[in-house]
Formats: structure tokens, sequence, C-alpha cells
């Protein structure tokens, strides 16, 4: 692969959630029903994929949770995208968790959480943030992919969604 079509796949607008999202931190069932401890949950599915290095997690945490202060990143409908940029990564990671009971994200429209899709960026590239939320974004705002995403109960359940909307939003 050329550097330039490498950076391209990761720069550009279409980004796929399986370029993002970590086969390794897909957790259909979340075992922390409070907002900080499941983001921790999932943080720590990325520090087990070996994403994050494991001294970066307290750091990491507390970014999160000052992101969460500033305003809720549950944006209704059921699902939460906290997310964080730090200088650990140089290219988005997200870790998808799945709650059968709800969490209290302080959603917009007020209703519990039940799927969380955590997202670390890198700091020094704004441009790459946003194209990963967007992808990530625009996965969520479609109320077919969330229902189905909500019936998952397995990671291969999981990720046989994120593959079959990459086909789908993706030209080929």
């Amino acid at each position: 692969m050329q550097a330039s079509s490498h950076c391209e796949r990761y720069y550009g607008p279409g980004m796929k959630l399986r370029e993002i999202i970590v086969t390794k931190a897909i957790y259909p069932s979340l075992q922390h029903t409070k907002r900080d401890l499941a983001i921790g949950e999932l943080l720590d599915g990325l520090i087990t994929a070996g994403v994050v290095p494991v001294d970066a997690r307290a750091g990491l945490l507390k970014e999160t949770a000052a992101r969460e202060r500033k305003g809720s990143t549950g944006f209704g409908h059921g699902v939460a995208v906290p997310h964080a940029k730090t200088a650990i990564v140089e290219r988005p990671f997200a870790a998808i968790g799945l709650s059968s009971t709800g969490i209290d994200f302080n959603s917009l429209d007020r209703q519990p959480v039940f799927a969380v899709v955590f997202m670390l960026s890198p700091l020094s590239n704004l441009e790459m943030h946003l194209n990963a939320m967007e992808s990530v974004f625009g996965a969520l705002s479609q109320e077919s992919f969330r229902r189905f995403l909500r019936q998952a109960r397995t990671a291969e359940d999981v990720i046989t969604l994120l593959d079959e909307t990459d086909a789908s939003t993706l030209p080929r």
C-alpha cells in the first residue's frame, strides 16, 4: 500500500467502523451500570487489546470525566460516545459496550444508554477525530443500526453489524 493511500484512508471522510472499533474491545454485556465505571471497563478493553498502555489509564479516565462534565456525550436514543483526545494514539480507536439495563449518562433525552462507544483520537489531528466521529455518529443516528446493536448478544453479532454497515455505506 502506498503511504498516500494509507493516509487518505484515515484522514478522509468515510472511515470504516471496523477501522475504528477494536475487535478485542467489544463488550456485548457490560458489567458496570455506572457511567464512569462503564467507561473504565471499555478503556480496559483497549488496554487489554494493546492499543493503550496500562500506565495511561488514570490520565485518560480523568480526561474523559472532564469531557463529560462539559456536556454529556449521551446524545439520545440510548447511545453515548464518550471520547478523549490523546498523544498516545496515532489514529482513532474505539471500544463498544452494550448494557441490558441501561446506564445514566445524563443524556439529552434523559433516557438510559444501552450502547456506549468509547473513542480515543489523536490529539494532534482534529480532522481525523472529526472523520471518526462522523462515521460513528452516522451509524448511531440510524434507527435500524441502534436496534440491531441493542439486539446483539455476542461480539460476533456486533462485528457482523459493523461489517454490514461498512459495506452498505462506503463505496467499494
